[in-house]
């Protein structure tokens, strides 16, 4: 065991594992930009971390990560440990090491930030779930007592992968269905290659299988498989439905050819890259997903949209060969929801930042040829207290397009069969869950609502179908939330149900 050197941070600068040259990106390479620490570089990074005390990063973390913890094991070389000790807290780790906008959570948060620069947090906990993994370590669950109780997951995307994991963890059997081909949700089939190599995703599928999950893939439910059927047939249901319907612009000319919806077009590209076959009939919120796209070789491409969806479409256009990429974002870059590190690497491939900048409508005859846009001032705070985007007078240009892409967000587009099974929805269609904490139990015997749990109490919902289009470790903190409120009530239940029993035999 090493000796910690307090002062490490000021002798080792931050460091960051080497990238993918800039020309082989622009040349078409979807690789991770990112590669890996070696053991001497993880050490080295694990070591600069001061140990606060009261740690601002696991703060800033949704899922409060130990994270000066597994650092310190890293540095001592104590790999196994540190990925056990990641997985206490985060069912998927190695994914939010590299999708994690850092930058603006434990990084941004960390006391070296400020001058020294940050604990490279992401790089090093991608190197300890990597190598651990890769040595063959797995969750060890032989003291697991199983509780003879079984969940459907609905949706396996991150918030039902992160409920099964805890599930498993408890002794309950998880069934995840999904209506696509591979797990995941977007992590497959939204984010690009180049942020998160799908060969991480088959690894965790294989350790969630190692962990006793199963997985009902092509299986929609509501048409493949009647809601119904998994009320009857298990004994709970987590519903981590996602946020998939594209949000309407309102832009005139929206239906001219050439223009595209972000998430077919992304989910589009992930098969082509992967060299997936299509799955035919099944469709993303009224878009069909299987979309002709067109050839972006050469030509000017505009994403209207300045989060990391529309990071991620500038992106794919760069490597896809576009001759010319544009950002539109309607603030100021200060006021951009997207990872800085995200805007950062974008604008070193090549992409154009146009901010302050509204669109207004989209020009050309059959297909696409320009969009005009009007530049604006920040006024005053919206709703969500953001400062509003006020249009100034007499500013219209033409930006020349041949493809434009609409990154506007997503939001939740809740399938008909909860409202006939009494599961409420909020106003914007999100699934209504009234405690999102706090896990309460019988109390002069009216059962309280648990954390995540629907107006049907044996329904609990976490996720994008919750939260709204949200990060993928809010996704995953509420999947976990959710899975311990699902626990809860079934312990009570395997405890209750033979005590009425006792009660009613005694008369």
């Amino acid at each position: 065991m090493s000796k910690k050197q307090v002062f490490q941070f000021r002798e080792a600068p931050r460091e960051m594992p080497a990238r993918i040259p800039l020309a082989l990106r622009q040349g078409g390479d979807w690789g991770e930009l990112y590669g890996r620490f070696g053991e001497a570089e993880a050490k080295k990074q694990a070591g600069r971390c001061l140990d606060c005390g009261n740690p601002y990063c696991g703060w800033a973390c949704p899922l409060h990560n130990y994270i000066p913890n597994w650092l310190e094991l890293a540095r001592e070389g104590r790999i196994d440990e540190a990925a056990a000790l990641c997985h206490e807290t985060n069912p998927l780790p190695e994914i939010c090491g590299r999708v994690c906008p850092q930058d603006r959570l434990c990084e941004g948060s960390c006391t070296l930030n400020d001058g020294f620069g940050a604990v490279t947090i992401g790089a090093v906990e991608k190197y300890i779930v990597d190598k651990a993994l890769d040595g063959g370590w797995r969750p060890d669950l032989s003291t697991v007592q199983r509780l003879g109780k079984r969940v459907a997951v609905v949706g396996a995307g991150p918030a039902g992968l992160a409920c099964a994991d805890r599930l498993a963890r408890a002794g309950i059997d998880a069934v995840v269905f999904d209506r696509y081909e591979a797990i995941g949700g977007l992590l497959h089939f939204g984010i690009p290659s180049f942020k998160l190599e799908k060969s991480v995703i088959a690894t965790r599928r294989e350790v969630l299988e190692g962990m006793g999950v199963e997985f009902r893939l092509g299986v929609e439910i509501g048409r493949d498989v009647a809601f119904d059927t998994l009320l009857s047939d298990f004994d709970a249901v987590f519903l981590g439905l996602g946020s998939y319907r594209y949000t309407d612009g309102g832009l005139p000319g929206q239906d001219l050819a050439n223009v595209l919806p972000a998430l077919p077009f992304l989910v589009q590209n992930g098969r082509l890259v992967q060299g997936e076959a299509m799955t035919a009939g099944r469709a993303i919120a009224g878009w069909e997903d299987h979309i002709e796209l067109p050839d972006l070789r050469g030509q000017r491409v505009v994403v209207l949209g300045g989060g990391d969806t529309g990071m991620d479409c500038v992106r794919s256009a760069v490597r896809l060969g576009a001759a010319e990429v544009s950002c539109v974002y309607r603030r100021d870059e200060a006021n951009m929801p997207g990872s800085a590190r995200e805007v950062a690497n974008a604008r070193e491939e090549g992409v154009r930042f146009l901010f302050n900048r509204q669109p207004l409508a989209l020009l050309g005859e059959d297909r696409v040829s320009g969009v005009r846009v009007a530049e604006t001032v920040l006024g005053a705070p919206d709703a969500r207290g953001r400062q509003r985007a006020e249009i100034v007078a007499g500013s219209e240009s033409v930006l020349d397009a041949d493809v434009v892409v609409i990154a506007f967000g997503f939001q939740p587009d809740p399938p008909a069969w909860l409202a006939a099974h009494g599961i409420e929805l909020e106003s914007d269609g999100r699934i209504r869950v009234p405690n999102t904490g706090g896990c309460k139990s019988r109390r002069n015997g009216a059962a309280q609502t648990r954390p995540y749990q629907t107006t049907h109490p044996r329904v609990f919902a976490g996720g994008d179908g919750v939260r709204g289009a949200d990060l993928v470790v809010t996704a995953a903190y509420e999947g976990r939330e959710a899975a311990a409120g699902i626990v809860a009530l079934l312990r009570e239940a395997a405890v209750v149900a033979p005590l009425e029993i006792l009660a009613t035999e005694m008369g």
